[in-house]
């Protein structure tokens, strides 16, 4: 039989509540058009939430796009599809979601995901490192090298299998 589980520790310690909630309009641009079509936009990031997580929307473009399998050491990642269809590899099997399914990824887990056909999903990284920079040179597509790709992916807890 397992215990309750208890609350954190308190973050917040004073009296009477404070203004500190932020919203991002339906209306913002994407923060990022890849050539494929598909955008990032970019609803918490990790340096707003003090690090617990960052969350974003994936719209894919038309074609089917998306990473080969890999996984993270430092990082879960968890996927919810908004619409249409996206692929999710959980490490054993790509299963096809719909609206509403969702995926939890723990650190070290293997996973993937391919999406088109303007499909959308949230994408949530917790703790909430640094991906924007990741996303944003990725869509620069710049060139690297072997070394220096190897270099980013590993700065960026991207580990391939």
């Amino acid at each position: 039989m397992s215990l309750p589980r208890s609350y954190p520790p308190d973050l917040y310690r004073g009296e009477g509540g404070e203004v500190s909630a932020w919203l991002r309009g339906r209306d913002t641009e994407p923060e990022i058009t890849y050539a494929s079509g598909g955008t990032c936009e970019y609803l918490a990031r990790g340096d707003q939430t003090e690090g617990r997580f960052g969350l974003y929307r994936w719209t894919f473009g038309e074609e089917e796009t998306g990473p080969d399998a890999h996984f993270h050491r430092s990082i879960s990642e968890q996927f919810y599809v908004l619409s249409g269809e996206v692929r999710l590899y959980d490490g054993r099997a790509w299963i096809t979601a719909r609206p509403g399914d969702f995926l939890y990824v723990p650190e070290g887990g293997l996973h993937a995901f391919r999406g088109g056909g303007g499909a959308s999903m949230l994408l949530m990284f917790a703790p909430g490192g640094p991906r924007e920079d990741y996303f944003e040179t990725l869509a620069r597509r710049e060139e690297m090298t072997e070394e220096q790709r190897a270099a980013f992916m590993i700065r960026h807890d991207t580990h391939w299998v």
